[in-house]
């Protein structure tokens, strides 16, 4: 019986090559930074074809279009004679009577070395982006490498890496031959292909079990700086403090992490953070980090990703399910999917004694100051179904900060409703019992689905109130039920170049400081025409130099109000960047900070309330 079975298994295997999509890699004969990529096609059904790229993939919240990044495509009968086509944008070509289709051949530009130039299209975000870097890293997002028939997204594929010699592919996909010289995977169907990244580099990269799950951490440094094993400890703690969160939540065997660190002469890149799959994870940080503050952004980034694998990767809506690379309609659901995400990725710290008590208040008062950058009545289902429109991308951040915290309202919602017995854990939990990786929700039923799973009709309120409605949520109302005060008080007069100081970052290539496009602009910064794009390489001749930054701060913090000032900055120009002098009188800005205390004598329902929200104990 062994040997019978071994036998249809292999008959069975050779019919799924059959008739799958022969798609080959070349990481070996790269030329002017481009990689070539073959497709092979099983015989076409219909005569008038569709290929496309994505326009957007999930996890992501913006139109990337990966087409743009593919050159020299040409499309082959099986007697290897041309087609025509056209080109109906940058993602998609139309053929007339391609039932002889029988091949496709196209070169790959990266995505990385675009990421400085966006006056036509803005860049992809880093961590669903590509690099190819011969002889050092191959950062291949599937979605930027492989494209798509239309009414053919469910045939299998087979995927070919030709890898350089020495080079090894960190992925969470199993290689099915042992040639040194290429990795074969089969992958079920497009989704899966875009849902399994691969990073290819010289072998760095540890492996270990935490938990019942088997892990690979793959790490790219480019100037050697750090090796894989440097963040295991930190890596393997984290894992078994979120394995112990989520319980049966999490059914993974296996995850792969790429970290990819960004420095050296490697191309310059700004997209910082990690996008999540339902094996794996792509990370990219700045080499220049200090090890304890990657080790910190692991915690945070690695496992919001990670936490994805709940939702919305096994528990999400038919938007999701049935994904339109070409054409994406996005769910209502930004709220549940990204801003409850993030709340569980700073809960279950609090929750597993990976930070105290203090330290989780005050990464809840950050998100309420930085939430205070967006639009507070701008109803969340409304942002989230149109966050491509360009009317409402810019908001999309504030899934991170208000989303998650309308996650916590809720959560303490539940809690008091429940008399601890519930929380939002225990809601997502129900959520995901009632659905699943293969049974979406409707859309636009979620709400009546959350109140059938906590059996709380309060929980539709709260919904059309402060997630459907334009209602500011009353943060601090509901951190009064679980012990928690706010107190207001005016910071000393400033002088700076955006409202809130924390988030400027510094580019390590110029030298200079840089701001997230979300920031708010100062006082002073409008009065002298300054743009958020702007970096700062001097102030009245000071050069920015992130060894001695202190003294930098030191000299802004001495300015006085109505000072003749001169900011020296580069403005991008197109593929270039300008150094220009901005000169104006100094106007320092005073802002109210609210910053939020434990109360000294709590009452008892809420010290109880507290203790149960903290800890997730009933």
């Amino acid at each position: 019986m062994r040997k019978t079975a071994v036998s249809l298994g292999l008959f069975a295997a050779f019919l799924a090559n059959a008739q799958s999509i022969k798609t080959t890699i070349d990481l070996v004969n790269v030329k002017d930074d481009k990689v070539a990529v073959t497709m092979e096609f099983p015989k076409m059904k219909s005569g008038d074809v569709k290929f496309h790229f994505p326009k957007t993939v999930p996890g992501t919240y913006s139109v990337d279009d990966y087409g743009r990044f593919v050159e020299g495509i040409k499309f082959y009968d099986n007697k290897g004679r041309e087609l025509t086509y056209t080109k109906v944008n940058d993602n998609t070509y139309s053929l007339k009577n391609a039932q002889a289709l029988s091949k496709i051949t196209y070169l790959v530009n990266d995505s990385f070395d675009d990421e400085m130039v966006n006056e036509k299209h803005k860049a992809v975000f880093s961590p669903s982006g590509t690099d190819i870097e011969e002889g050092k890293i191959y950062m291949i997002n599937t979605h930027g490498f492989i494209g798509y028939i239309d009414n053919m997204q469910d045939v299998p594929y087979q995927l070919i890496v030709q890898k350089p010699a020495g080079f090894y592919g960190t992925t969470a996909l199993v290689d099915q031959d042992k040639s040194d010289d290429t990795d074969t995977f089969t992958l079920a169907n497009y989704a899966k292909v875009t849902d399994s990244p691969l990073m290819y580099t010289k072998p760095d990269y540890i492996t270990f079990n935490a938990g019942g799950m088997d892990l690979v951490l793959g790490v790219y440094s480019p100037t050697g700086k750090y090796k894989a094993a440097d963040f295991k400890d930190n890596l393997e703690k984290m894992v078994l403090a979120q394995k112990k969160f989520l319980g049966d939540m999490n059914t993974n065997k296996k995850y792969a992490i790429m970290l990819y660190l960004s420095g050296g002469d490697g191309p310059q890149i700004k997209g910082f953070g990690a996008l999540e799959h339902h094996e794996s994870t792509s990370v990219v940080l700045p080499e220049m980090m200090p090890k304890d503050a990657i080790d910190k952004t692991i915690t945070d980034v690695v496992s919001h990703e990670f936490f994805h694998t709940v939702n919305p990767l096994k528990t999400h809506s038919e938007e999701i399910h049935y994904f339109d690379y070409a054409d994406p309609k996005m769910s209502q659901h930004l709220w549940m999917y990204e801003g409850g995400t993030e709340y569980f990725a700073n809960l279950f710290q609090i929750q597993e004694g990976l930070i105290n008590k203090d330290e989780f208040l005050h990464r809840i008062n950050e998100k309420i100051t930085n939430s205070k950058n967006y639009d507070d009545t701008m109803p969340f289902t409304v942002m989230s179904k149109n966050v491509l429109k360009d009317e409402y991308k810019d908001q999309y951040r504030n899934v991170y900060e208000k989303g998650a915290l309308l996650a916590m309202c809720l959560d303490i919602e539940l809690r008091k409703l429940s008399n601890g017995e519930m929380g939002y854990r225990d809601m997502i939990r129900k959520l995901s019992q009632r659905f699943g990786e293969n049974k979406p929700f409707k859309d636009d039923k979620l709400i009546d689905e959350l109140v059938t799973v906590t059996g709380y009709p309060q929980v539709k309120d709260f919904y059309n109130k402060y997630i459907a409605g334009n209602q500011p949520t009353p943060y601090i109302e509901y951190l009064n039920m679980v012990g928690v005060e706010a107190k207001k008080q005016d910071t000393p007069p400033l002088f700076w170049f955006i409202k809130d100081p924390n988030q400027t970052g510094y580019n390590e290539k110029n030298k200079t400081f840089v701001f997230d496009e979300s920031s708010a602009l100062s006082p002073f910064a409008k009065s002298v025409g300054f743009k958020i794009t702007d970096e700062i390489l001097a102030l009245d001749g000071k050069t920015v130099n992130i060894q001695n930054v202190q003294d930098f701060i030191g000299y802004a913090k001495s300015i006085k109000e109505g000072q003749n000032v001169t900011v020296t900055i580069l403005r991008k120009n197109g593929d270039k960047a300008d150094k220009m002098n901005l000169t104006g009188k100094a106007i320092l800005d005073k802002m109210t900070v609210e910053t939020l205390n434990y109360k000294a004598n709590p009452t008892p329902e809420e010290q109880k309330l507290q203790n149960q929200w903290l800890t997730g104990k009933k």
